[in-house]
């Protein structure tokens, strides 16, 4: 446990870097050597794959992963310019995820990396204090952190209709209805994200169907596709019957966001581009 915590806490911290604005970032290839490659084409393959799960789970991924370029002089004094990325602490998980799991280094980083993204949290006090849209980026933020380690979880199980696996959840939650189901009813535009036309509530309840889903697959070792799917319809029942005996509004009785979050997003982008 000692060498866990001296590992960690002191090696990854020692290559942060943090820019202007204070944001923290790591430099693949300064952690390309932590996690014990010694070849920049084989940690590419895994910076990939891990750009490839962060697009899956809906997250940006210039923002993530965004590629600086940096000169290399080799032993004849010649220079060349070099790939390298500025990863966020978010990209330094996915990139453990998806690397060599028989390297120690490799699970060390997961462990790192993974607890690390949840002390940057919000309090309870800092969240009560944000308005309704920003919990709703907050909360729609949480919800892809979650569905990404919950299909990781999920695909081990043995699913591989994902989408099948993902209705099953909302159909214990709401209480029969589809994915499909639910953007008919508030009336969303084909293939329309429903997670992004939610209020806060509403994600909030999604978000912690996930993760007890994940939770679930885990501490059961529950393995099959039909398994897995019912599993995620009972955790999904058992959070509806917690509102319902909480005295709290179901979640398909939840009002829509007259916007949503990319409409906001939209909105923002253009305000920004109005001031520059």
């Amino acid at each position: 446990m000692n060498e866990i915590k001296v590992y960690t806490e002191k090696v990854f911290e020692d290559i942060k870097h943090l820019d202007d604005n204070g944001n923290e970032y790591w430099l693949a290839r300064e952690l390309m050597p932590l996690l014990e490659y010694s070849k920049w084409d084989n940690f590419h393959k895994v910076i990939k794959q891990a750009m490839i799960s962060c697009e899956n789970s809906g997250i940006d991924i210039c923002e993530q992963f965004p590629e600086v370029g940096k000169l290399s002089i080799n032993v004849n004094g010649g220079r060349r310019r070099i790939i390298d990325y500025k990863l966020s602490r978010y990209a330094c998980y996915l990139i453990a995820q998806n690397g060599d799991s028989r390297k120690k280094a490799i699970a060390l980083a997961q462990t790192y990396f993974a607890i690390q993204t949840r002390k940057q949290e919000l309090s309870e006090k800092e969240y009560s204090e944000l308005t309704e849209n920003e919990k709703r980026f907050y909360q729609r933020n949480l919800t892809k952190k979650g569905n990404h380690s919950l299909n990781i979880a999920a695909k081990k199980a043995g699913v591989k209709n994902f989408d099948k696996f993902h209705n099953f959840g909302y159909k214990g939650l709401y209480n029969g209805e589809t994915a499909n189901n639910i953007a008919k009813r508030k009336g969303l535009r084909y293939r329309e994200d429903i997670l992004d036309n939610m209020g806060s509530e509403e994600l909030a309840a999604n978000l912690f169907r996930i993760t007890q889903t994940e939770a679930k697959l885990k501490r059961e070792n529950i393995a099959g596709e039909n398994n897995a799917n019912n599993a995620h319809f009972t955790v999904g029942k058992n959070v509806r019957e917690a509102i319902k005996k909480n005295g709290s509004t179901m979640p398909e009785e939840l009002p829509t966001p007259d916007k949503s979050l990319k409409e906001l997003e939209r909105e923002k982008n253009r305000s920004i581009k109005q001031i520059i």
